[in-house]
């Protein structure tokens, strides 16, 4: 668990006085450590679980929105679900000392903003397009603690014309001034990034180490409707391969920027094709397998297609599907139930995890035990375990499923925008990268 303070001055060393590690062509870049939702206790913290879902329910509203202003179509089936609101009982009421959420599972690491650098400690995900941190004209009670962005202190920074807006729920929008200023990430340095500085920031941010997100999908779904960092990186040459990738364990991770980093895996990638027009990492042919059987989760929505398409988010915690789909899936798991139909949650018997695996068509792609298990359903156990997917309707339409660090940490993930793919490999555990 990280104090502000803390993240802020590794933040300083990583993006200052330390050198990246440089594996030619790309570079490696540490993320902080994963941590658990699993309270001391055994169960699961449902309050923050089911803020993370809001968060991602009203991530991918304003994506699908984007992607319409943008000029592109709705995928077929999808549309756009009314804004999630929803605040659960222990995050309704302010106390009396400020609320403390860890924003527990996400990939956040540091980057560096203007001329001197500003440092800001961000998530990085691939389930949106926009970079965004707090303005110093920030007042929101959300932005206490929060590193903020000061134009007035940075020789490179240009006010640019139209604000930025997005929902992710809590009563208020993120929203603010539109910037382009120099954006710096280990050793990859970008000029002329456009981003938003925000001077309005959704409750859903209060007390989270997080000060923005550096969004990694394409530019169809960006609410600024420009191009990302990493885009800029490659097209300034900056980065020799238009590639990243990541690795998301429960231990320390890393973002790798220009290509792979071959000593975090071993064999071979497979790769999967996505298309750009969609603004996400979304990939067909996907299906899943309960203890060793496949599992035809959508055969009363689409009984003539068994498979069905998985966008690929490092910005969420858990793996979603289509109510009725993943509802076929627990009737799978021996003695599972649903814990409420609001939430989405399913519960089984802990001593009897299910084995849970995902193929596309080649490898079958495994979701560990203790990844898919999330905890306790109350104290005493008597109410069984919760699984890492949730039935939720996100508005992509039946036969599209979400996955998230609960996929992503049990495999090593690669983002191509040269080929425009997405792919998987095993990881390697000859390489311990706390020892950087």
């Amino acid at each position: 668990m990280f104090s502000k303070a803390f993240l802020t001055a590794i933040s300083l060393a990583l993006i200052i006085s330390a050198s990246p590690v440089i594996n030619k062509p790309g570079i490696r870049i540490p993320i902080r450590k994963r941590t658990s939702l699993t309270l001391p206790d055994g169960t699961l913290d449902r309050d923050e679980a089911v803020r993370q879902t809001i968060k991602t329910a009203n991530k991918h509203r304003q994506n699908l929105i984007n992607l319409v202003q943008n000029g592109g179509t709705l995928p077929d089936g999808a549309s756009i679900p009314t804004l999630a609101r929803r605040v659960p009982p222990a995050l309704s009421k302010r106390q009396m000392e400020p609320l403390i959420f860890q924003d527990k599972g996400l990939a956040s690491g540091s980057i560096a903003i203007g001329t001197p650098h500003q440092p800001f400690t961000i998530d990085f995900d691939t389930g949106s397009s926009d970079l965004w941190v707090a303005n110093i004209a920030c007042n929101d009670y959300a932005c206490e603690g929060k590193d903020l962005y000061d134009p007035l202190q940075s020789r490179t920074s240009v006010s640019q014309p139209g604000t930025f807006s997005t929902e992710y729920g809590g009563g208020s929008p993120v929203s603010g001034p539109i910037y382009s200023d120099t954006v710096k990430i280990g050793g990859v340095t970008v000029t002329n990034q456009t981003f938003s500085a925000v001077t309005s920031l959704s409750s859903q941010f209060e007390g989270s180490p997080q000060d923005g997100i550096l969004g990694l999908a394409y530019p169809a779904i960006s609410n600024l409707n420009a191009s990302t960092f990493f885009e800029n990186a490659y097209q300034q040459g900056v980065v020799a391969q238009n590639d990243f990738a990541f690795k998301l364990t429960t231990g320390y991770s890393s973002l790798y920027l220009g290509g792979t980093d071959e000593l975090l895996y071993k064999g071979e990638i497979e790769r999967h094709p996505v298309s750009p027009d969609k603004g996400f990492w979304w990939i067909t042919n996907g299906s899943v397998q309960v203890n060793g059987k496949s599992v035809q989760v959508n055969s009363e929505t689409s009984p003539l297609t068994p498979t069905f398409d998985t966008i690929i988010d490092t910005g969420t915690k858990f793996m979603y599907g289509p109510p009725s789909e993943v509802d076929t899936f627990y009737k799978q798991v021996p003695n599972a139930y649903p814990l409420g139909t609001e939430d989405g949650f399913y519960a089984f018997p802990c001593h009897a995890v299910p084995d849970v695996s995902f193929s596309w068509g080649g490898k079958e792609w495994n979701v560990s035990q203790d990844t898919f298990n999330l905890g306790l359903a109350n104290k005493d156990g008597s109410g069984g375990c919760i699984g890492a997917l949730q039935g939720k309707d996100l508005g992509f339409g039946p036969g599209v499923w979400l996955l998230g660090d609960a996929f992503l940490q049990d495999v090593y993930s690669v983002f191509s925008f040269s080929d425009n793919t997405v792919g998987f490999a095993e990881l390697s555990l000859g390489f311990d990268v706390s020892c950087w």
